[in-house]
């Protein structure tokens, strides 16, 4: 589910510019003067900080609120049509992360109307400034979208933000991503209230500093503060964990963006900044029912789930995750299941798992049963809620 929060961060926009664009700089294409001379005073050094090269100007604009609304509505029917959108609640219901009469799109629309100030587009290469912004906060939108702008000479964010990516490899480019501008962001501005140079790659336990600062966003945002907690975290993750895995990059002195082979692929590497331990890609057969969706929830939400399985402290059993794969299934007469299979780095990490939900765990909407499982060598579990005994699941590996 993680997918669909963070992506409309990175993607929304508007195709079309208001009035012809006039190169003002070097740097910058903009029919607005003001933000055009913003821009142009703080682009170079911020392609500098991001440790990308500027390539070509980048092109500014402004936009109602209103405009935004109705392109938010586009881009949900085209990235989240509504089969897509069901298909994800009742996965995540059956599975007790949101209840099954969420209206997942009405969600994310409520949270981008309340919360999308300014944004890079990657499908028309153009960033946007929403026009009820007061001029006292235009340079710091500027900042963070700006890096994105650069991010997107250099590297293809929309391929690194697929929607059809699995869950968490998405997640995971989305941190890098937003992460990444976040960081050069809290740098260029503690430079400027210092007035001296600043490093955050030397800033120590900066991960830990971040996550305090910017956790209160979970109060300011009405929208935010209702929604399922897994779509709370989809939001917040990318910056939190990810200006913190990108400082962590920083921490040698090399200034490196978080792209080409410094791509996470999972948000484990995100957590753990371990990128030797890449994920086990799994595969589920069904027969006896027919699968409607699969994907997979990923470290992160695998935490979510059990922490709030198991309360405060629950999400530190995810710490051994190793991969996991979950099935939606339709059963004859009209009913639904769902198979959630986990990998795990040693069996220790596994049946630590299994023990502390059980083999009949309770609090899932519909009848669950956990087993353990060996997948091709590795140590396993499959989690089965609303599934008959009828229904069989195999585990296994992908194809290469």
């Amino acid at each position: 589910m993680t997918k669909y929060v963070v992506l409309a961060a990175a993607m929304l926009g508007l195709s079309a510019c208001g009035g012809d664009a006039q190169e003002t700089s070097p740097f910058v294409r903009s029919s607005d003067a003001i933000l055009a001379e913003l821009a142009s005073a703080i682009l170079p050094d911020l392609a500098r900080r991001s440790g990308l090269e500027l390539k070509e100007p980048i092109r500014i604009e402004v936009r109602s609120r209103a405009a935004l609304e109705s392109y938010l509505r586009y881009k949900l029917d085209e990235q989240l049509p509504e089969t897509e959108a069901r298909v994800t609640v009742a996965s995540y219901a059956l599975l007790g992360l949101v209840p099954d009469t969420l209206d997942l799109r009405a969600v994310l629309l409520g949270l981008y109307s309340e919360q999308v100030a300014g944004f890079y587009d990657p499908d028309s290469t153009a960033l946007f400034i929403m026009d009820d912004q007061p001029g006292n906060t235009l340079q710091g939108l500027l900042i963070h979208e700006l890096v994105h702008a650069v991010q997107d000479q250099s590297v293809d964010l929309d391929r690194l933000t697929d929607p059809d990516l699995p869950n968490d490899q998405g997640t995971a480019a989305q941190a890098a991503i937003e992460g990444h501008a976040t960081l050069v962001m809290l740098e260029y501005l503690a430079e400027q209230m210092q007035g001296a140079p600043v490093d955050l790659g030397a800033v120590p336990d900066f991960g830990a500093q971040i996550r305090r600062s910017l956790q209160g966003v979970r109060t300011q945002y009405p929208a935010l503060a209702r929604a399922p907690r897994v779509v709370q975290e989809a939001l917040l993750f990318p910056y939190l964990e990810g200006a913190g895995f990108v400082q962590a990059l920083w921490a040698n002195g090399e200034r490196v963006a978080p792209f080409g082979d410094r791509l996470p692929l999972s948000t484990e590497e995100i957590l753990t900044r371990d990128f030797d331990d890449p994920p086990v890609t799994l595969a589920l057969s069904v027969q006896g029912g027919r699968s409607v969706h699969e994907d997979n929830l990923g470290r992160l939400e695998t935490g979510i789930l059990l922490e709030g399985r198991l309360g405060e402290g629950g999400d530190t059993l995810a710490q051994g995750w190793g991969g996991d794969l979950y099935v939606l299934v339709d059963l004859p007469g009209g009913a639904r299941g769902l198979a959630w299979a986990t990998v795990w780095d040693d069996i220790a990490a596994r049946d630590r798992f299994l023990e502390a939900l059980g083999p009949e765990p309770g609090g899932f909407p519909a009848g669950a049963t956990l087993s353990a499982q060996d997948v091709a060598g590795h140590p396993g579990a499959l989690l089965r809620v609303g599934l008959p005994a009828s229904v069989d699941v195999r585990v296994g590996l992908a194809r290469p």
